[in-house]
């Protein structure tokens, strides 16, 4: 839950870096309320003291997800009073499972989003890619719907094959985002008539970029430095085509 969560509120608004304390202050009438910015007082309110079980009085919300959420903000909380220097293998890959960016890192540990994709990969900490079941496991289901995750030990799927990889908008912004789609499926559709495998990177399953048929590969995933490298990384295609 912690990593699909933190990756969410990213894909939602690239502003947010994840589930962060220090984008709202503690308020107990906006933890009564719920709103799509009440997510960050509860994180604020973790940060501040406030128990699960004060938590669900105000906001009756599952304690199960409460109980979550209190692992990434005490995890952030740990991570702060960690030099840079001393950050461990086992320290980052639990930062990692729990959601955490290398930007989100970085911040906690004061040091650089590119110093801790370095240090990631001085202790060979790299996320697994995984098919997305859409059957919820009632049956084994091949797909070619991906997405990464450190929760993993290997990959579902082989990559022999040479793809040209194309990365989407992300998230619809009004009045920008079907022009930018379109060039998408557009290139899409042109590599396939060139014979060329096609890798769609993009997350809003509203589009017709991420419909099933239009790539070879598609993945799920964030629009950023970091996801698209590790997605480029492991794939390691032919070229990149940005929309």
């Amino acid at each position: 839950f912690e990593e699909a969560f933190q990756k969410a509120l990213r894909m939602v608004d690239e502003n947010f870096p994840g589930f962060d304390p220090y984008v709202k202050q503690v308020n107990d009438a906006e933890l009564m309320e719920p709103t799509d910015k009440r997510m960050f007082v509860i994180a604020a309110a973790l940060r501040n003291g406030y128990t699960v079980e004060k938590l669900y009085d105000l906001t009756k919300i599952d304690r199960w997800f409460l109980q979550k959420m209190k692992l990434i903000i005490d995890y952030n909380s740990l991570m702060e009073t960690i030099d840079q220097n001393h950050l461990t293998s086992d320290t980052l890959l639990k930062a990692k499972q729990l959601g955490f960016s290398d930007k989100q890192i970085a911040a906690a540990v004061k040091s650089t989003e590119l110093a801790i994709r370095k240090k990631r990969e001085e202790f060979n900490i790299k996320p697994c890619v995984k098919q997305i079941d859409t059957v919820a496991a009632e049956w084994p289901a091949t797909t070619n719907y991906l997405y990464l995750t450190y929760n993993a030990i290997q990959h579902d799927l082989e990559f022999t094959e040479p793809h040209i990889m194309v990365i989407g908008s992300g998230v619809y912004r009004i009045g920008s985002s079907v022009e930018f789609d379109w060039c998408a499926v557009g290139c899409l559709r042109e590599l396939r008539r060139l014979g060329k495998k096609t890798i769609m990177v993009n997350y809003n399953p509203e589009t017709v970029s991420t419909d099933y048929d239009m790539s070879d590969r598609l993945y799920f995933e964030e629009i950023s430095f970091e996801v698209v490298m590790d997605i480029y990384n492991i794939e390691d295609p032919e070229g990149v085509i940005l929309s």
